[in-house]
């Protein structure tokens, strides 16, 4: 069985990506871990950092990693993420913490505004894509 293999591409003709994220994310071989949703709640359900974004992002990204970890994924094997968010205007404050967990190679990315999380006080909801073995250490 041959190793993954992951190619990255920020076609010519298109904006340069404007965060730690690629167009476009191609891997052949490796095992997919598929994150649901993660939000920004501790081990016992409770909020953590209300009315914060930057703080809820960080707890989301905490959470996002440690389901990637269970499954024997790592951040750098993320090749597409996806953030819900309340108000798309929040970008400048939630780039500077992806970009902490977010390293090269970076994943295809979406950033969605959304009416409403499914419990109040939630400010962002990211879920990802994940192949084992597609990150810089693979």
């Amino acid at each position: 069985m041959g190793g993954v293999e992951r190619r990255n591409f920020n076609p010519k003709g298109l904006a340069p990506p404007l965060g730690p994220y690629v167009h476009a994310v191609r891997v052949s071989g490796g095992d997919m871990v598929f994150v649901s949703g993660c939000i920004s709640t501790d081990e016992n359900g409770r909020i953590v950092g209300p009315g914060d974004v930057a703080a809820q992002t960080r707890r989301t990204m905490e959470n996002l990693r440690a389901c990637l970890a269970e499954a024997g994924a790592e951040m750098s094997d993320v090749v597409k993420i996806t953030n819900f968010v309340l108000d798309a205007r929040d970008y400048p404050q939630i780039a500077p913490v992806r970009a902490e967990f977010l390293t090269e190679p970076f994943p295809a990315s979406s950033m969605v505004e959304v009416k409403g999380f499914m419990f109040p006080g939630l400010l962002i909801e990211t879920e990802a894509i994940a192949v084992i073995g597609a990150g810089a250490g693979g």
